[in-house]
């Protein structure tokens, strides 16, 4: 499994409601809750972020 260097989105509010965002890993971007370090990480591949993130923004 490779190691992945999470950080804090931007887009986090103050409320808890945080996602941690990794792009050290060539061709994938991880997205996990930063509540919870050992939960299930959502991989997409760089070209499926931008669709996935304008998405979410519209929710």
């Amino acid at each position: 499994m490779p190691h992945f260097e999470f950080v804090k989105s931007s887009h986090s509010s103050g409320n808890g409601e945080c996602v941690e965002v990794a792009r050290n890993v060539p061709g994938t971007v991880a997205v996990r809750d930063s509540k919870d370090a050992d939960c299930p990480i959502l991989r997409l591949t760089p070209e499926a972020w931008a669709p996935f993130t304008a998405y979410v923004g519209r929710r």
